[in-house]
């Protein structure tokens, strides 16, 4: 595939685009990257050093590849983090862009803005741009349990109440979604849920919870996800092969004992993902 992926880039690690187009090219795409940011390193460290590019400066860069006349062979565009609405409008028109050349191709939005312990970590109003704004205009998206939450509406305990709360967000527009760091009543100890659902069914993998939470992991599974995905046209087979390479590069990185997440040392795993987790079919 030819994947136009727009995102943040550090040159220390392994986050946003810096975390994405490695993986995609060692699967055979072609990434077409165009960064929002350019830090030193994540925001994690507390300290980072840095532009953040202004809307217009990131809108001039798609334009130029559109200039090229090539933006109709993307088959898919990707993003993550949006730290200004702004930011997520010249998302929204490049996709409107792409999908205006080429129908056929799909957008995978990662919603981030927050986490279990964490809270929000975006800037007021985000939240609500990305529920109201961006996610209806997904084709595809992977937000963590407690971003689902927030995009429902509501908050769930049970995987019943899981399942309903990614019904009311596919029923305004994305038509497959992919839930991370799922905990519910009946996972268990030590372990967490991914859940994957389309219009074919619902399926969920269980894993063991590793004891470390490196920044990257969200960023790398939602690239991989819209690529298998999109190569296989399954569902259940993207997410095995999702959940397959994630872990290894955890276990990778929680060998290593480094901050960052160890990409370039589980890039086996990238290439040839391992069938680590079996998923159930839900309904």
């Amino acid at each position: 595939m030819q994947i136009l992926s727009i995102q943040s880039s550090v040159a220390y690690g392994h986050v946003g685009n810096s975390a994405a187009v490695f993986p995609l090219q060692r699967l055979g795409h072609e990434v077409w990257s165009v960064n929002t940011v350019h830090f030193s390193n994540h925001t994690g460290y507390g300290a980072w050093r840095g532009p953040l590019l202004a809307p217009d400066d990131v809108r001039d860069v798609i334009a130029g590849i559109d200039d090229r006349g090539v933006l109709g062979q993307a088959d898919a565009v990707l993003s993550g983090y949006q730290g200004d609405p702004a930011v997520g409008a010249v998302v929204l028109d490049a996709v409107a862009r792409v999908k205006e050349l080429n129908p056929a191709a799909v957008y995978c939005c990662d919603p981030v803005m927050g986490d279990v312990g964490r809270g929000m970590f975006v800037r007021p109003g985000i939240p609500e741009f990305m529920r109201d704004t961006v996610v209806p205009a997904a084709d595809v998206v992977t937000p963590n349990h407690f971003e689902l939450d927030f995009l429902a509406g509501t908050t769930t305990t049970t995987l019943e109440e899981v399942l309903a709360a990614v019904d009311v967000v596919r029923e305004r527009g994305p038509r497959d979604v992919l839930v991370t760091s799922v905990l519910h009543d009946a996972v268990p100890e030590g372990h967490l849920d991914v859940v994957a659902v389309s219009d074919t069914g619902a399926w969920a993998v269980t894993t063991p919870l590793l004891p470390l939470a490196p920044n990257g992991c969200g960023d790398v599974t939602a690239a991989l996800y819209l690529a298998h995905l999109r190569t296989t046209g399954s569902p259940a087979e993207a997410l095995a092969l999702t959940t397959g390479t994630v872990f290894a590069v955890l276990e990778e990185t929680l060998a290593a004992g480094t901050r960052e997440i160890q990409l370039v040392a589980a890039q086996g795993a990238i290439a040839s993902p391992p069938r680590t987790f079996a998923p159930r079919r839900l309904r």
